[in-house]
């Protein structure tokens, strides 16, 4: 039985991936950190993850595209620029062969961050 690769750093996750889709991630990853800059970055299901008040966005490599997780609510946002993306309730798929469109990703993650700041408050108003 093949032993499961478990990843306990986004860096180690990237440095397993191919030099080309290494440099996609970095740069994916670095518009992440500016849209997001309070977020924590962490594995989770064994993808790297961006949290803010919980999960914001999750990333992955497959073979011949990028993984991007924005939790539906991020992708129903984006509903009409997503389409050509979209491939079930939570996943955008971005082709390999094609340049990743940065600045919807970017917009998503914003989105998600604002969204995911206004439970957190909307809870914490609740408590008190």
């Amino acid at each position: 039985m093949k032993e499961k690769i478990t990843y306990s750093s986004i860096d180690e996750y990237i440095a397993a991936c191919t030099p080309e889709v290494q440099d996609v991630l970095q740069t994916l990853r670095k518009v992440i950190q500016e849209s997001a800059p309070d977020a924590k970055e962490k594995i989770s299901y064994q993808m790297p993850t961006f949290e803010l008040h919980g999960n914001l966005v999750h990333f992955a490599a497959f073979k011949k595209h990028i993984g991007f997780y924005p939790a539906p609510s991020g992708i129903e946002a984006f509903q009409e620029e997503v389409k050509e993306y979209h491939k079930s309730k939570g996943t955008l798929q971005f082709p390999l062969d094609k340049p990743l469109p940065y600045d919807l990703i970017s917009r998503i993650v914003k989105y998600r961050v604002a969204s995911n700041i206004e439970k957190a408050e909307a809870k914490s108003k609740k408590k008190s």
